[in-house]
């Protein structure tokens, strides 16, 4: 397949590009400050021809910008892909808006740590906007609380909206294996307009 991806030269969509073009998938990866520089806001132009979008755009974690700029540019991929006629977009979110308990998500737990907060909040606000979408076969990928470089094992438990924890009580996913989860996500379309969780 041809896949368009924002957000590329991350650290998790660096990671979606390789596992993408190991399966033999065509990757156009854009970024800001990439190499293949290309800006959400065209995504009209940019997905054409193509047959999915990945996004892998995370809000700012310092705060420096507020949320409706990033809810905007996301509006932007929604119409534009809309536009373009591609109807698979699959975004990567973040952990804070995974439950913890009923009517409790993790953001919103006392020891949340302020240094993510704004930027948790502002992937909460993402996915309540994806979840309006019923036109499109969106779906909302969620990390584990932690996700840092490591091993590709090839191997993570996918789950919906509560936040999976292992048999340490610790929640992790090495950004290779989200990876895996997003190609996965890319071959199956097992999940349209459905948020889903990756961990081990």
């Amino acid at each position: 397949m041809k896949i368009l991806l924002f957000g590329a030269t991350g650290m998790v969509g660096q990671r979606i590009a390789a596992e993408l073009r190991d399966r033999g998938h065509e990757v156009t990866g854009l970024s800001r400050t990439g190499p293949v520089k290309g800006d959400i806001h065209d995504t009209a132009t940019l997905a054409e021809g193509h047959d999915a979008i990945v996004s892998a755009i995370a809000p700012p974690r310092d705060g420096s910008e507020p949320q409706p700029p990033f809810l905007s540019a996301y509006r932007a991929l929604i119409e534009g892909a809309r536009a373009s006629g591609v109807r698979r977009v699959i975004v990567v979110g973040g952990a804070g808006s995974l439950q913890v308990a009923p009517g409790q998500d993790l953001v919103d737990t006392p020891d949340f740590p302020d240094i993510y907060k704004k930027e948790a909040l502002a992937g909460r606000s993402l996915l309540r906007l994806f979840r309006e979408v019923e036109d499109l076969d969106w779906t909302f990928v969620s990390p584990a609380a932690e996700i840092a470089p490591g091993e590709r094992t090839g191997t993570y438990r996918l789950g919906g909206d509560q936040l999976m924890t292992d048999a340490e009580g610790r929640s992790f996913i090495t950004a290779e294996d989200f990876a895996v989860a997003i190609a996965d996500e890319v071959d199956k379309n097992a999940h349209p307009r459905q948020r889903v969780s990756v961990a081990y």
